[in-house]
């Protein structure tokens, strides 16, 4: 093991961003459950069951791209919509009109109350480039590139793969590890001589179909068996206890 605690033949860390460079996955939490329960409530009423924002969110939604959350958790309640377009109004009874009202209230609450990132995350990133490791962005988010810029991160990674890019390029999202894969090709590094660093249930399950060198899962929310079970090679609440302290 290296001091960042990764095995010696890793050449590349990929890293998810919500949960794991910033700390927006519980907004992110909180506008499905916003979205979902107004779905929901005008759906079936008062007797509607609210979407649970740990246990929902964690099974059905995190890591996925958008359109894929609102069609796994819609899902599992035994609901089928349309998909409708891309650009359908948020009020539309489509996948893509739910997806788009839950990131308004996701814009809506990042504006409203910032963006933070991990520090100990910034951290890890600037001692593994300093190793000469190179280091990607692998999200689902259309919104990763703001999300960087605010928290000043974006030129700590080479590649970003992120909803945008994924769209154009025509990948599947998570837990598919096409993102992924992507992200190691554009950095001229085999999956096996990569890293993935995540903390969603679908991100491990991407690590592991991908074949990746190593999968770091982070619990931010009491879920290690989960992650671990999902494709983890190892699991920390936090990348200081990797190391790259410096």
């Amino acid at each position: 093991m290296t001091e960042l605690g990764l095995p010696e033949e890793i050449l590349a860390c990929l890293f998810d961003l919500d949960g794991v460079v910033t700390k927006t996955a519980a907004v992110h939490a909180a506008a499905w459950k916003e979205t979902f329960d107004a779905f929901l409530r005008e759906r079936d009423g008062e007797s509607f069951q609210p979407f649970d924002a740990v246990a929902d969110y964690d099974e059905y939604v995190d890591g996925r791209p958008r359109a894929d959350g609102v069609r796994t958790f819609l899902a599992s309640r035994g609901i089928d919509l349309p998909d409708g377009r891309p650009d359908d109004p948020p009020d539309a009874a489509t996948v893509h009109g739910v997806g788009n009202r839950k990131n308004e209230l996701l814009l809506e609450k990042i504006r409203t109350g910032g963006v933070e990132a991990y520090d100990s995350t910034l951290r890890y990133i600037e001692a593994a480039r300093a190793r000469g490791l190179r280091t990607a962005i692998v999200s689902s988010s259309a919104n990763c590139r703001d999300v960087l810029r605010a928290v000043g991160a974006e030129d700590l990674f080479e590649v970003r793969i992120d909803g945008l890019v994924a769209a154009e390029r025509r990948l599947p999202g998570k837990p598919r590890p096409d993102t992924f894969l992507a992200a190691a090709r554009d950095l001229g590094v085999p999956p096996g001589r990569a890293a993935v660093f995540e903390d969603a249930l679908a991100g491990m399950e991407a690590g592991r179909a991908g074949d990746f060198g190593y999968v770091v899962g982070i619990d931010r929310t009491g879920q290690a068996q989960a992650l671990y079970a999902h494709g983890a090679d190892v699991v920390v609440g936090d990348l200081a206890e990797l190391g790259g302290k410096e």
